[in-house]
């Protein structure tokens, strides 16, 4: 058997060491052999032998005696009595946590009947509507149905068949949590952990409430009329605040979204907060001019078209597209001019074509590159 050290050597401290300084050197070599850290094989017994020391050294009447006649003026071997003992700052100072129950579930514990009655948030529900291309531009009322788990009409919520109650649970004695003693190499440790029996709630349903089920919540489908403000657009989506599912132990309701899907319209197309509208017209209008009836989402409007118009050409309708969301303001209706060619003519028509295309001569104009083109080649290199 190897021969006993002495205690100020095995921590590594003078005689004159002070308690701190004790606690600090034990610390720091507890956290070095540790078992659960260290694992050498002489880890354990290193380990314990510092824990011999630290026992013997951090109580003030063993040390006098211990410094007066040596190791027969401790009356046990010197190893501290760890059922005893708060374990909790052993392990803080081993782990850097706040009590061994970090590592293994040990030492101090958070209540599990606190955190099951703690408030809880109710999950959202979400869901989408669709819309016509005149209703997301102006705004519309809709219904809509919002499907969830209210309170049990029968038993108000509790669970229990009406004319009994829930009863304590007598696994936890109404406590939520239960105590498991383990036995280690350090002496007994506690683990508290949530109750099985009852889920951490402290109470057992003898008679669950037929309605439903025991669960205090049934599923039911209300009805809610709903503002879709002018200007929404498809993906956009409406928050109803608390139409979610309902919280728990008093938590708040969660949120119902419904998201916005838009129909496509047969002539119009959207960018942003702007109409857009293609319109062909044929080679006379664009030649001569003309004035024509066009569609906007406030009814038809006339539009003249200037002698000359060529294809591609765009004109503005102002404030005649889409309004901005949240604001007084609307966007305009874009209108592109597509000059429409003949693939058929007639008799009559081909003979005045051709007529016109003699006073209008053969020659073919090559269009030179724009100005713009040849700024851009320039800086291009």
């Amino acid at each position: 058997m190897a021969e006993k050290r002495d205690y100020y050597e095995v921590l590594g401290i003078s005689r004159s060491a002070s308690a701190d300084e004790v606690k600090s050197a034990f610390r720091n070599l507890a956290r070095q052999y540790h078992p659960d850290v260290n694992k050498a094989p002489d880890a354990e017994e290193k380990f314990k032998e510092i824990n011999e020391a630290y026992g013997v050294l951090s109580d003030a009447d063993k040390r006098a005696a211990y410094d007066r006649f040596g190791f027969s003026g401790v009356n046990t071997s010197g190893m501290p009595n760890y059922g005893e003992m708060d374990l909790s700052d052993l392990f803080e100072s081993l782990f850097g946590m706040g009590g061994f129950g970090s590592m293994g579930g040990f030492g101090r514990a958070s209540s599990a009947r606190q955190r099951y009655n703690a408030p809880r948030h109710g999950a959202d529900i979400r869901s989408s509507i669709r819309l016509s291309f005149e209703e997301a531009v102006f705004g519309a009322e809709k219904e809509v149905e919002i499907t969830r788990n209210e309170r049990c009409s029968a038993c108000d919520g509790s669970g229990a068949e009406p004319g009994t109650k829930p009863i304590t649970c007598q696994s936890c004695k109404g406590q939520g949590e239960i105590r498991q003693v383990h036995n280690t190499f350090l002496g007994s440790m506690v683990q508290v952990v949530t109750c099985p029996t009852c889920n951490g709630s402290g109470k057992m349903i003898e008679t669950p409430c037929r309605n439903c089920r025991g669960t205090g919540l049934e599923r039911k489908t209300t009805k809610k009329k709903v503002a879709i403000p002018a200007g929404v657009d498809d993906g956009n989506q409406i928050r109803l605040v608390g139409e979610g599912q309902p919280g728990a132990n008093g938590g708040p309701n969660g949120n119902f979204y419904l998201e916005i899907n838009v129909a496509p319209h047969q002539f119009f197309r959207r960018d942003g907060s702007n109409i857009l509208l293609d319109l062909e017209i044929n080679m006379a209008q664009a030649a001569l001019g003309d004035e024509i009836t066009i569609p906007t989402v406030d009814g038809n409007v006339n539009l003249r078209i200037p002698p000359g118009t060529q294809p591609g050409k765009v004109f503005r309708l102002k404030d005649k597209g889409v309004p901005i969301l949240h604001r007084s303001e609307r966007g305009n209706q874009l209108v592109t001019v597509n000059v429409q060619i003949p693939t058929s003519l007639s008799k009559e028509q081909e003979e005045l074509l051709e007529a016109l295309g003699k006073t209008m001569g053969t020659d073919i104009k090559i269009q030179e590159r724009s100005f713009f083109d040849k700024i851009k080649d320039a800086f291009s290199g």
